[in-house]
């Protein structure tokens, strides 16, 4: 059997290289390294449906076990990478395994950030793995008070659970409205109101300068002075690409159809430092189309959704280079679409409210 094709990573990118290959034909051997101990399995329901009910983990897995067998896919589970050597084209495992690669996907995606005020103490939880969501929905069973650092979509996911579940939830951000530098101070104001409407207080404007406590976080102080007590607290500032393992050249830039600097080696999904669900989706069957000598098919609109109190917030586009908005609909009824334009040309489409909307505002900027 050749050294075939590895894949580094357990996530929706590394699913859709591995299935894309063997839907396009290739027959040679086919690896795919997850540093977790489960098979590549969908993460967006972490802050949703898994936080809310541990009966919804059975619908994580992407395929069951007896699709890699029936596939000749190869899982190796519960072990990192440690090493790329680019030259002898292997991957060193931290178990002390060596795998040769012909091809290889680097696919590890991305770790939550910390924040070093908080980082001694052990009821501050990130939610990045199926493992965090247990620890996290433990934690909100037992009621009391979290703080939730962080209102960028993950953050409102948690501090929306997490009100649900009758916790008293405050949500720190830094900017003077959720999402501001994606959607605008107007739309993240929606958002403010939404979760004050659902019994969140929101603290607008402020960061975490200090915490106090033993092994755990009592209270934090924020940087206007005022202090809150907490029994746990959810970090949600963003996530840098996992490439530490790739030494001190990381990653590099990637070109066309996920092509690195080094011939036959590939990257797809947040280890390419940017893109949602759907981007990783695309990056990971571009990945195998390249590796198969194929065209790249022309990409869509970048887009993500969420789930917020029983409302689907669908966006797809790229609102940040706007310079105009159009509202139809009733914000206040949770039933409504923002249009953002760039020189009279749809750039981005925020949908509240309005699932069945989402096929027309991909059309409309497709043209």
């Amino acid at each position: 059997m050749g050294d075939g094709i590895v894949i580094v990573g357990g996530g929706l990118a590394a699913q859709r290289c591995a299935q894309t290959l063997r839907r396009l034909g290739y027959e040679g051997r086919v690896r795919i390294v997850c540093a977790e101990p489960d098979a590549p399995y969908d993460r967006p329901p972490l802050s949703k449906a898994v936080l809310a009910d541990a009966d919804a983990e059975a619908d994580l897995p992407y395929r069951p076990p007896h699709w890699y067998v029936e596939q000749g896919i190869e899982l190796l589970l519960g072990v990192p990478a440690a090493r790329l050597d680019g030259v002898r084209r292997t991957v060193a495992l931290k178990d002390g395994r060596e795998l040769a690669f012909e091809q290889l996907l680097i696919a590890t995606g991305s770790r939550p950030r910390h924040l070093p005020v908080l980082a001694r103490f052990a009821n501050v939880h990130a939610l990045r793995t199926v493992a965090d969501a247990r620890a996290l929905r433990a934690a909100l069973a037992q009621g009391g008070r979290v703080v939730v650092v962080g209102a960028g979509f993950i953050g409102q996911e948690v501090a929306a659970a997490a009100v649900r579940a009758g916790v008293h939830t405050t949500v720190v951000e830094a900017a003077d409205a959720p999402l501001a530098a994606l959607l605008g101070h107007a739309v993240g104001s929606w958002f403010t109101e939404l979760h004050r409407g659902e019994g969140v207080e929101m603290v607008l404007g402020a960061t975490v300068v200090a915490a106090h406590g033993a092994g755990s976080v009592e209270r934090v102080t924020l940087s206007d002075g005022r202090t809150l007590r907490c029994d746990h607290i959810v970090v949600g500032v963003g996530v840098d690409p996992d490439v530490d393992w790739l030494g001190d050249g990381g990653l590099g830039p990637v070109g066309a159809g996920g092509q690195t600097r080094m011939a036959g080696v590939f990257a797809a999904g947040d280890v390419t430092g940017g893109g949602h669900w759907e981007s990783a989706a695309r990056q990971g069957a571009a990945a195998a189309r390249a590796m198969l000598g194929l065209e790249p098919v022309k990409a869509a609109p970048d887009g993500f959704w969420s789930d917020l109190y029983d409302t689907r917030v669908q966006y797809v586009g790229h609102a940040p280079t706007a310079d105009a908005t159009t509202i139809d609909g009733d914000p206040s009824a949770r039933d409504f679409r923002v249009t953002f334009t760039r020189g009279g040309r749809a750039v981005g489409v925020l949908l509240v409210g309005r699932p069945h909307e989402l096929p027309n505002a991909r059309a409309l900027l497709a043209a």
